[in-house]
């Protein structure tokens, strides 16, 4: 027999599983999505530190640019509105800021891929270390990324993988962290990208699957699958990942994740014994 059942508000006792909303039916996930980066994957740690200087430096060049930390605070506040989606779109933003400020932009593909470019060579140590195998796939997982995982498919659930990052990459970035064959779908951005979001993804699952609210769950440590999850009635599970640290919580995910309606927030999935046996408690 499965049966709905609550906790109060707080930490699960000696853990630091944060629960925000205690009446959350339990026992229940037959599907679950993850995010890929800040939730599994550490390869493209510190990808805001490639992006927001980047578009800063493009917008001061513009006629009617303000000052620097000006414009820092504009694009930090419309990179982390825009976090979860795919690149395209804060690329979308920066033209129309270049726009806005008497600048003519170039077309919102080739600002993604002069970010590309720039990302590629903060990261390409971390690719060719682990195409070498001088660094194992868990040390750039999120840490309990792969036993949470597993514990997940011990228990039945069907995985899918859904990112705001190109799909090539992060199909490639999966099979090098040797989590790819826990998914059956591995989903990202495309260059036509009208025709991906993680929201079209959720409801394709649940509509394929004759799912109800409960019966799917997600991942996340942006606040668009937490907030498309919500909408679907499904569970959301915030992760307020400390990615450069590898411990702890980014109390600046945290808050974001909370008021995109996260119903847990965890730090990472060190405690995913915990973890799994409050989200499937209730199963008889």
């Amino acid at each position: 027999m499965q049966h709905p059942t609550t906790c109060p508000v707080g930490y699960l006792p000696g853990t630091h599983i944060e629960v925000i909303e205690p009446h959350i039916p339990r026992g229940r996930i037959r599907h679950a999505l993850f995010d890929f980066d800040g939730t599994l994957s550490l390869i493209r740690e510190g990808w805001q530190g490639v992006m927001i200087p980047m578009m800063v430096e493009i917008l001061r060049e513009t006629p009617h640019a303000e000052d620097e930390a000006t414009l820092e605070t504009v694009v930090r506040e419309y990179v982390a509105r825009l976090t979860g989606r795919q690149t395209i779109y804060q690329m979308m933003q920066l033209a129309e800021e270049v726009r806005k400020r008497g600048g003519q932009p170039l077309d919102p593909l080739a600002y993604k891929r002069l970010y590309h470019e720039r990302l590629w060579r903060r990261i390409e140590g971390r690719i060719a270390d682990l195409e070498a195998g001088r660094v194992p796939p868990d040390d750039m997982i999120v840490p309990g990324g792969r036993a949470m995982l597993e514990g997940l498919r011990r228990r039945g659930v069907r995985l899918y993988l859904a990112s705001g990052t190109d799909e090539v990459y992060v199909q490639r970035e999966a099979a090098l962290l040797d989590i790819a064959r826990y998914f059956e779908g591995i989903y990202g951005a495309q260059d036509d990208y009208r025709h991906f979001s993680k929201r079209l993804v959720i409801q394709r699952i649940i509509s394929e699957h004759g799912l109800a609210g409960p019966e799917f769950a997600a991942f996340g440590d942006g606040y668009v699958e937490i907030e498309d999850t919500r909408a679907a009635g499904g569970i959301a599970v915030g992760v307020a990942s400390n990615e450069a640290e590898r411990r702890g919580i980014d109390e600046w995910k945290r808050r974001r994740l909370i008021e995109a309606g996260a119903h847990l927030i965890v730090p990472d999935f060190r405690e995913h014994e915990a973890l799994l046996g409050f989200l499937f408690e209730g199963v008889a």
